[in-house]
């Protein structure tokens, strides 16, 4: 069964999470730089079979859109330009790096480590692939 690839977009670094080959547990890939993005996107997407493409998309408290939209949509309109048969999901991304710090802090990180931003990317981006699955799981089951 392909893998499901997910994103916590940023226009400086980005975090990267894939499911593995049952599409049940999110883990985290790796974070990349915005110059490393789509160079990395292209190596993954051409040695890995993907069938869904999950983009975190952030959200204020009202539901209005956030952050940088037109790098967003840039982003998104990448995928379904090079890989048209690939369907690329928006996940409502609002409260994941509170969630992502909050784990690092459970899983017993110094606050030296949960100041890294490429943690709490790469964890965002977990949380976002999980919330993907655990719906698509809810639906099935409705």
């Amino acid at each position: 069964m392909p893998r499901i690839l997910a994103f916590d977009f940023g226009t400086k670094r980005t975090g990267i999470a894939v499911t593995d080959n049952l599409q049940m547990i999110a883990t985290a890939l790796k974070v990349v730089s915005e110059a490393e993005l789509i160079p990395f996107v292209k190596q993954y997407m051409a040695s890995e079979n993907v069938s869904t493409i999950v983009i975190g998309e952030p959200k204020h408290l009202d539901g209005s859109l956030s952050g940088p939209i037109e790098a967003l949509n840039n982003f998104v309109k990448f995928f379904e330009n090079n890989y048209p048969s690939i369907p690329v999901k928006r996940v409502d991304e609002r409260f994941t790096s509170s969630l992502a710090t909050q784990t690092l802090l459970m899983a017993g990180a110094s606050k030296k480590q949960r100041a890294v931003k490429e943690n709490t990317d790469q964890i965002a981006a977990v949380i976002i692939l999980q919330s993907y699955l655990e719906q698509q799981q809810f639906n099935r089951n409705t």
